[in-house]
């Protein structure tokens, strides 16, 4: 998220990853829809698993959105309370606590157009961002969250992501998992010499799982169970802790829409 606007190389679309490293999947709804069935057999079970990924994994972090409150480890903004400045000064809106509910089992974020000054900028709309900086951080593992992403036609609206950071970035490195980029669902790494990465074909909108699998010198991300793309440049071995966030912009995100809703149903962390 914080790189992708300085140093991405062109978006490159790349078809889902079969089994052989074959073609990419007919439809990316119908590969939802088992997503949701895999995870709901997990669930009866008693054994939440990441999808997609094999082997034998221990459940290090489980967050739902059940409650009337944003549950701990969470905070919102982007480092400080109240309303807060975006992560880079070019995107047009604050972030502030109101925008971050919690509705019908899911975490929501809403952007709405409404006036309010933060780094020192005037912006016209806001928005909600949630993090677990300083509170719960994880090195290697295997991340994931069911998330909501607003529609613009066949694309993703706005710029959404689903990101984790170091403390002290770049060196510690960025991981996307999900990023709403030209309106279609990009993953990067970002280290100090770039940003490898690439996006999914297909329309990510509405309900999807998207998780990745960082391990040492490589991360592979999964889209609803299927993996979509591997990096294995630059990948730091640094804690990373967790970011939610809806943001707008006039360059890098999809078609803007506000009013508009990022709704997060769940995020998990595995560790082997």
């Amino acid at each position: 998220m914080k790189w992708s606007r300085r140093s991405v190389a062109p978006l490159t679309l790349v078809g889902v990853i079969a089994a052989a490293g074959g073609a990419a999947s007919a439809s990316v709804h119908k590969v939802a829809r088992k997503a949701d069935a895999v995870a709901s057999a997990a669930a009866t079970t008693g054994r939440l698993v990441p999808l997609g990924a094999g082997g034998t994994w221990h459940l290090v972090f489980n967050s739902t959105f059940t409650g009337s409150a944003l549950p701990r480890p969470w905070t919102t903004g982007w480092f400080g309370s109240g309303i807060t400045a975006p992560v880079q000064s070019e995107e047009l809106e604050c972030y502030s606590p109101s925008q971050v509910r919690l509705s019908g089992g899911s975490l929501d974020l809403s952007l709405a157009k409404s006036t309010h000054t933060c780094g020192g900028i005037v912006r016209h709309y806001t928005s909600g961002m949630v993090t677990t900086a300083g509170r719960f951080s994880f090195t290697y593992g295997f991340a994931e969250a069911r998330i909501y992403l607003p529609p613009s036609g066949h694309q993703i609206a706005d710029w959404p992501a689903f990101w984790t950071d170091g403390r002290s970035w770049p060196a510690d490195g960025e991981m996307d998992i999900l990023e709403g980029l030209g309106g279609a669902a990009c993953f990067h790494f970002h280290d100090l010499s770039g940003g490898p990465g690439g996006c999914a074909r297909g329309n990510y909108s509405g309900w999807h799982t998207y998780g990745a699998n960082w391990e040492p010198g490589s991360v592979t991300y999964y889209y609803d169970g299927r993996p979509v793309g591997r990096v294995t440049r630059g990948v730091t071995s640094a804690p990373m802790y967790l970011i939610l966030n809806l943001a707008l912009d006039n360059s890098y995100g999809g078609t803007k829409v506000a009013p508009a809703q990022m709704q997060v149903k769940f995020v998990r962390v595995w560790q082997h």
